[in-house]
């Protein structure tokens, strides 16, 4: 593909913590926590009762040209992030060639709400939920209404794609949306996930027993397990020289990535996070560059025992000896997992690592798990950062790592 640089140059994000770019910030590097009872739907049927939940999101103000409320909320995140990242970037959607412009956005549970709310609705009027009708709404349910209403939104007419790769979707589509610059078939890209809080997704996790009642603590010997979140998160990228050449503040740049699949089961990974390394070792050969050179790891970090302690054995088998002197964390800690939106929502964490040299907080730690033997960043921490390794795993063993790095850096030698 070339050697064609890939830039950073626009963010917006949408999550339970804060939304917009800057508020985000602060609050992953002074590690506020944003989960809490849910209030979105009725958790008395479930033994948890706590997710992390977006507030104050109006999507009234992210769309101009298509009425809102004609769209699920995941749609609705993902325009609003969209609108963002644009304005992030200080460029207008209009300014933008709208044949060389393209949107990939990854998800797991699509426009979920859409179904459940039309099956409340059918179940309080004493219907039959097994079948359930729909009105003209129905048409915006499909997993492919986010993408397109991001490029009817904003006119752009390039590659889009959406992503269905469970939790690892948000690094998928970053991935794909990078390769199209690469690949010349795009000069910009809006890519990223979104998922807004589904019940099905609720109720799929409590039934697995892999919700924690209380916090979400990656890492801790007494963790209990993932907390199952909202959000969405969007990327400009854009061809580097083109970057350069309209003045754009550049925040990071894609160094490189690669996906995998563990190939060993539907829900659980592979205990010894074989699919974890093989995805690690080739973003480090993507991207040209040696373990020793990552200056922090942006971790999966669910707080579910299965996958800190295989993220850990992956880690170890890619680092050795150096694991443990690397800063890590997850800041799942902090919102929970927002699902397909979680891999985007940790590249734009990532990015500002770089661009403000502090590293986000791995809240809740109160105990490192003694089998886990890593440099978990637990309070706020000036750090350079110049490479980050972010990992993303999902259901079906779907892996995906991504690498960010500071702009203009090629090497350690380089960057010094």
């Amino acid at each position: 593909m070339g050697h064609t640089r890939v830039a950073v140059t626009g963010m917006g994000v949408i999550t339970p913590i804060a939304c917009h770019v800057e508020p985000f910030a602060e609050g992953i590097f002074q590690g506020k926590v944003g989960t809490g009872p849910i209030t979105g739907f009725d958790t008395s049927p479930y033994s948890v009762k706590n997710g992390g939940e977006v507030k104050g999101y109006n999507p009234e103000q992210a769309f101009k040209h298509l009425p809102p409320e004609r769209f699920d909320r995941t749609t609705q995140f993902a325009v609003g992030a969209t609108r963002m990242a644009l304005e992030h970037a200080n460029i207008d959607a209009n300014e933008l060639p709208a044949t060389r412009t393209g949107v990939a956005i990854g998800t797991t549970m699509g426009n979920q709400q859409t179904i459940e709310k039309r099956h409340d609705t059918r179940l309080a009027q004493g219907g039959d939920t097994a079948h359930v009708t729909y009105d003209q709404n129905y048409h915006y349910y499909p997993a492919q209404t986010i993408t397109a209403t991001v490029a009817a939104e904003n006119d752009f007419r390039g590659p889009n794609m959406v992503i269905p790769t469970a939790c690892a979707a948000g690094n998928y589509a970053i991935g794909y949306a990078s390769d199209q610059i690469k690949l010349g078939k795009a000069d910009y890209m809006l890519c990223g996930g979104a998922d807004a809080l589904s019940r099905a997704c609720f109720t799929m996790f409590a039934r697995l027993g892999a919700i924690s009642p209380d916090w979400c603590r990656p890492f801790d010997q007494h963790r209990k397990g993932m907390m199952v979140a909202e959000g969405a998160a969007v990327l400009l990228l854009e061809r580097y020289d083109l970057a350069v050449q309209r003045g754009a503040t550049i925040y990071a740049e894609i160094a490189g990535y690669a996906n995998s699949c563990d190939a060993h089961h539907i829900t659980s990974p592979h205990p010894e996070g074989y699919g974890a390394v093989i995805a690690m070792n080739k973003a480090l050969e993507n991207s040209g560059l040696n373990a020793t050179d990552i200056d922090y790891i942006s971790a999966h970090g669910t707080g579910t025992k299965a996958n800190d302690t295989t993220e850990f054995k992956g880690l170890q088998k890619v680092f050795q000896h150096h694991v443990h002197e690397i800063p890590v964390s997850s800041i799942k800690s902090l919102m929970g997992h927002t699902m397909g939106a979680a891999g985007a929502i940790e590249a734009v964490a990532s990015v500002l690592a770089i661009h403000e040299s502090k590293l986000p907080v791995n809240q809740n730690l109160e105990t490192l798990d003694p089998e886990i033997n890593l440099n978990v960043v637990n309070r706020p921490t000036d750090r350079a950062v110049d490479f980050v390794l972010s990992n993303s795993f999902a259901f079906g063993g779907n892996i995906s790592s991504l690498i960010l790095k500071k702009p203009c850096v090629g090497s350690k030698e380089e960057a010094s």
